[in-house]
């Protein structure tokens, strides 16, 4: 990326606020084992503790004496790793098919167009529930359900951008000159459509968050690790007593999506070189 990239990324001052929170939750999922002053599934206090009642307990403790802010710390390694992972499992699958059906055009477009509506046709959030709950919840089962569920619009955005690239005159002097499908494919269309595809990566990466979140809150995640998903659905039943249980890992994905979404504007600015010279 050039300068004039993170020039234009810069203009977006909301993006680049973002871009910080971004950077301060995965400080904190990355340094959470010695942040966190008490492991997040041990017992340290009495119930519903509030915030700031006792040293060592910022945020309280939830309805089995957990430390809230050590599951907020440890909540966010898990909510990014599902988000990160998934997104990528999803890129791979959409770009493959997306990139074969676009370059290839004919009945291989038909087919795999075809298959992809089959997977749209399906609502996206009950077909994770079902892939989840057949499988067993586990950090494996949730990317691979939350990966299944994404990838289809990406097919559909990289087929497009190569229906639209694969008649222009590099693309032709590469067939001359003999490269082969796969070289021409990844070598040749695939670097000029990759501005619209890290932007959607980015925002696949906010709607992971939120259906993991969403699985866990329905009892689907994973029992074995913290996330903030699995805190926000613990806590449902105390709303009115402990308010703070489920209001500060609420806080967390939403601003940790709010932030994916900006950053997402600020890339799509910043790769918009139609941007250059003005000023917002």
């Amino acid at each position: 990326m050039n300068n004039g990239f993170w020039r234009r990324f810069r203009r977006n001052r909301a993006a680049v606020v973002g871009a910080a929170l971004l950077a301060l939750v995965a400080l904190c999922a990355l340094a959470a084992p010695w942040l966190a002053g008490n492991d997040p599934w041990a017992m340290v206090q009495q119930p519903f503790l509030a915030p700031g009642a006792l040293p060592g307990l910022p945020m309280g403790s939830d309805a089995l004496g957990r430390d809230v802010a050590a599951g907020l710390l440890y909540g966010a390694r898990v909510s990014m790793l599902i988000g990160l992972t998934a997104t990528a499992v999803a890129l791979l699958l959409g770009i493959g098919l997306g990139a074969t059906a676009g370059y290839h055009g004919g009945w291989v477009d038909a087919l795999l167009m075809r298959f992809t509506e089959l997977f749209q046709a399906i609502p996206g959030f009950a077909f994770a529930v079902v892939l989840v709950a057949i499988f067993q919840p586990s950090v494996q089962s949730i990317v691979a359900a939350i990966a299944i569920v994404s990838w289809p619009p990406v097919a559909r955005l990289v087929r497009g951008e190569f229906l639209t690239l694969r008649g222009r005159e590099f693309v032709a002097a590469a067939q001359l000159a003999g490269q082969s499908s796969a070289r021409i494919i990844f070598t040749q269309i695939l670097p000029n459509a990759v501005s619209p595809i890290v932007v959607m990566g980015s925002l696949m990466v906010a709607s992971s968050i939120l259906l993991e979140s969403a699985l866990s809150f329905l009892g689907l995640g994973d029992p074995n690790v913290m996330s903030w998903g699995y805190m926000v659905g613990a806590a449902r039943t105390a709303l009115r007593q402990a308010w703070w249980v489920a209001m500060f890992p609420g806080l967390a994905i939403m601003l940790t999506v709010l932030s994916l979404n900006l950053v997402g504007e600020g890339l799509a600015d910043g790769l918009n070189t139609r941007l250059d010279g003005r000023t917002r």
